[in-house]
């Protein structure tokens, strides 16, 4: 196991280039068993979660070869429709295979799904798709056992208490494209990564309607094929060196820097005093002089995304005033604020709400990671404080961002890894 080790304090600067989507490339990989025909699929991000869901598809029965940033899928023989708990109990993501599991093979065995801990994430919206299909489901031994002798059409609702959700988006309509007849999914999840899976799921030859939209409208074919697709880059880590080059109060430049993904983000960044503009296809953040607080509340697409909202904390944790910190999609999403009061941040948690008093200084220290995101936030603050800071537990970091601390030697920081 390794940590990462920060020398905070140092300006970034120079170009920092964005890999392929995380979110996008997980229910995409999924997506390859609804076909016997071979899948070539580019832009492919090398993380420690799609490394888990290559070994889960090859578990599975498919072949599949890396070159780069290229993944070849293919299948010789027959599909095995029981995804074992060590694979699917270290990564959310990976539930989505219980969607085109059920729609190629009338059955699925797929066991309940792990990942961050950001608190409660029940899979209720992906049963009731899966159900409102046709499907009968069981749930013994920590597993969703799912069978049907053929999925059906249906029309639904897949709101949650949360608005909608992108997982059971992505494992309803995956299950819809064999089905018989015509699934309507109201208040369907509308992120880029969706709109990226309907993109994928159309090339295979899938009847779609409504891409990007929360209404889709899909009608089930008999056989979907082969096809090679460039999946889309990751907005969230071009977020997350936005925030980084806004709290070390430096000027980088991003290269597919997903600008029209990040509106929200980049609004905030905006009243904040933070100038992130697009220009020649690039992505360039420019700090001004002062930055003011702003509060923020996280709401799926278009909203402010709750996957930034820890590394915007970090900023806020920087700005002088009081800002008010919301995430009304996983409201227990909070875990990072104790380990960013250790770098002598001033915030406190009030509910779904955290509030963030901005300091002068952050300074270097042993902190824990203890999510993907929450890892993010505290390199940001590591890299903006005074002294060393050691980020514990490095792991969660190597599931969503591909050569980080590579990309941050190139833009200046002084980081390094070394053994726990």
């Amino acid at each position: 196991m390794e940590k990462l080790v920060i020398e905070g304090g140092k300006l970034l600067h120079g170009e920092v280039k964005i890999s392929g989507s995380k979110n996008a490339a997980l229910p995409i990989l999924a997506a390859t068993l609804l076909t016997d025909e071979t899948c070539v699929i580019r832009n492919i991000p090398r993380l420690r979660d799609t490394m888990t869901m290559v070994k889960l598809l090859r578990s599975l029965g498919k072949t599949a070869e890396l070159t780069g940033d290229c993944i070849t899928i293919s299948q010789k023989g027959h599909l095995n429709h029981v995804a074992e708990y060590k694979l699917v109990s270290t990564m959310r993501g990976s539930f989505c295979v219980l969607g085109p599991l059920l729609a190629k093979l009338n059955k699925a065995k797929v066991s309940l799904p792990g990942g961050c801990v950001i608190g409660v994430r029940p899979v209720d919206l992906h049963l009731k798709g899966i159900k409102a299909l046709g499907a009968k489901i069981e749930i013994e031994g920590g597993y969703v056992i799912a069978t049907t002798r053929k999925l059906k059409g249906a029309h639904m609702y897949l709101g949650g208490a949360f608005g909608s959700s992108v997982l059971a988006t992505a494992n309803v309509m995956m299950a819809a494209v064999l089905a018989d007849g015509e699934t309507i999914i109201e208040s369907a999840a509308c992120e880029p990564e969706i709109e990226d899976l309907t993109n994928f799921l159309m090339a295979m030859g899938a009847k779609i309607e409504g891409k990007g939209s929360p209404r889709l409208v899909i009608n089930g074919v008999r056989k979907l094929k082969g096809v090679q697709y460039k999946i889309i880059h990751d907005r969230i880590e071009a977020g997350t060196y936005i925030l980084a080059a806004a709290a070390t109060r430096s000027s980088i430049i991003i290269k597919n820097g997903c600008f029209e993904q990040l509106m929200a983000l980049t609004d905030v960044l905006n009243q904040a005093g933070v100038k992130v503009i697009e220009e020649n296809g690039y992505v360039k953040v420019k700090p001004g002089r002062r930055f003011s607080p702003v509060n923020v509340s996280t709401y799926p697409y278009p909203g402010f995304p709750t996957d930034l909202q820890a590394q915007y904390m970090a900023l806020m944790a920087l700005t002088p005033g009081v800002s008010v910190i919301t995430d009304k999609v996983y409201p227990d999403r909070f875990i990072h604020t104790a380990e960013l009061n250790r770098m002598g941040a001033n915030i406190r948690r009030e509910g779904i709400n955290a509030i963030v008093q901005g300091v002068k200084k952050l300074y270097g220290a042993p902190v824990m990671a203890s999510d993907l995101r929450a890892s993010a936030a505290l390199v940001i603050a590591g890299l903006a404080a005074k002294g060393r800071t050691e980020v514990h537990r490095m792991y969660h970091l190597e599931r969503g961002y591909e050569d980080l601390d590579q990309k941050l030697l190139g833009l200046g920081a002084k980081v390094w890894r070394e053994k726990e």
